[in-house]
């Protein structure tokens, strides 16, 4: 499960990001834009409900249309957060999605680009939230 975020969006680099995937040899098997709402962010970001940067992130996630994707191939949620690079853009290496997209926008929220899923059971719980199980079955078994 692979979110490109409200600066990612509004940066158009949407397209950029799914290329960034498909040239992994990635697929993507479902996409769509959206706006999040506060339910569905805060459902996302529970692990971190008590975190300081909770409120500004989920702020930071509702000022803008996301993009939500599944994204399917062997060890592919492995493969997606090398891909996307370490989550502070200002240290990510070079020809990762942060370290070539993104900057340090000296905000509460760190703006990143991207979200990964970091588990079969993140990824499973993530498609849920974003996708309500419409997809498939909704699980994740070595894929995402």
């Amino acid at each position: 499960m692979v979110l490109v975020k409200p600066d990612g969006v509004r940066r158009n680099l949407v397209g950029e990001v799914i290329s960034r995937i498909e040239r992994k040899g990635y697929s993507i098997s479902a996409l769509k834009m959206m706006n999040a709402d506060r339910a569905m962010l805060e459902r996302h970001y529970a692990e971190h409900a008590s975190k300081p940067f909770f409120e500004p992130l989920v702020e930071f996630m509702l000022s803008g249309s996301i993009v939500a994707m599944i994204a399917e191939g062997n060890r592919v949620i492995e493969g997606f957060r090398l891909l996307a690079g370490a989550t502070d853009p200002t240290v990510a290496a070079p020809g990762t999605i942060r370290g070539d997209l993104g900057c340090d926008q000296g905000t509460e929220a760190v703006q990143n680009i991207v979200h990964g899923s970091d588990s079969v059971e993140s990824a499973n719980r993530e498609i849920e939230i974003f996708f309500g199980g419409s997809i498939g079955s909704g699980t994740v078994e070595r894929n995402t």
